[in-house]
């Protein structure tokens, strides 16, 4: 898959090193895979909450960070729209935030 704001996360988890080893592990297995719908996403990741056709919320370092990704499967692309503590997942709107 293509990601689009891989710099993004590098800065979060150089500046979150308690997220930074899930985070770069989740970047390598996306760069790494070549999905074609939610369905295969959830089967490498089954802990994934699917949020609709298009995004997924990930737990990160044992659900203290939240990140939320938005696929577009013809293109294999996938957008990181958010990354932050579970607390600051609570207060956006998963469905409509774009972060980055």
């Amino acid at each position: 898959m293509r990601l689009i704001a891989l710099s993004t996360l590098q800065a979060y988890w150089e500046q979150h090193p308690d997220a930074a080893a899930s985070l770069r592990l989740w970047a390598e297995v996306a760069l790494e895979a070549d999905w074609s719908s939610m369905n295969e996403v959830q089967a490498r990741w089954s802990k994934a909450k699917v949020l609709n056709r298009e995004r997924a919320r990930f737990d990160i370092a044992g659900g203290d960070y939240r990140l939320i990704a938005a696929f577009y499967f013809p293109a294999r692309s996938v957008w990181v729209k958010f990354v932050g503590t579970h607390a600051e997942y609570d207060r956006v709107d998963a469905l409509t935030v774009s972060q980055f």
